[in-house]
């Protein structure tokens, strides 16, 4: 399969990830905050491998996860994208659009606007039926992004995150979906 094309906002460009990138994305993964609604930090190896396996599928797949950059700004934000998401749940595989950036990049309306972009892309240009995206009950601030996007909350689709531990307030999550 061809690259994933790189996407521009007013504000942003989510394009392929750089080496640059990657001690920044180590350090907010270690970030308490931003990792706040995942059961752990990621380990420095872990995110080193996670950000090799985002710049691999943008590489090789039709949709994925692109660094951010701010236009005359910071050079890396975080994430936004599209990816594929299999939790052996009846409306997965699915694809999921997702964000994740640094504390000093919040309030700004980034993820909205990167994600408005991801969304667009997903639902014109791959002609994708259904976006789907899901967070921990708890992170309010992830399910008010989904909203500004347009998403809809989809509560038959709520489940335990098969992945977290039944007993931990992060396993309940809410789905919302590009369609009812």
């Amino acid at each position: 399969m061809a690259s994933v094309p790189e996407l521009e906002t007013r504000r942003l460009v989510l394009r392929h990830w750089l080496e640059e990138d990657i001690e920044t994305w180590v350090a907010m993964n270690q970030d308490p905050e931003v990792m706040e609604f995942f059961p752990a930090p990621l380990t420095e190896i872990a995110a080193r491998e996670m950000a090799a396996r985002m710049q691999k599928q943008l590489e090789t797949a039709d949709r994925g996860l692109w660094a951010v950059e701010v236009k005359g700004g910071e050079r890396f934000i975080g994430f936004i994208g599209l990816s594929i998401q299999d939790l052996g749940l009846e409306f997965t595989p699915c694809t999921e659009i997702g964000w994740r950036l640094k504390r000093s990049a919040w309030g700004h309306g980034y993820a909205t606007e990167g994600a408005t972009a991801a969304l667009a892309f997903g639902l014109e240009k791959l002609d994708l039926e259904t976006i789907y995206s899901f967070t921990a009950e708890l992170n309010l601030r992830s399910q008010a992004v989904m909203e500004r996007i347009g998403l809809i909350r989809r509560s038959d689709l709520s489940f335990a995150h098969p992945r977290i531990d039944p007993a931990s307030p992060l396993s309940p999550h809410v789905t919302f979906a590009s369609r009812a």
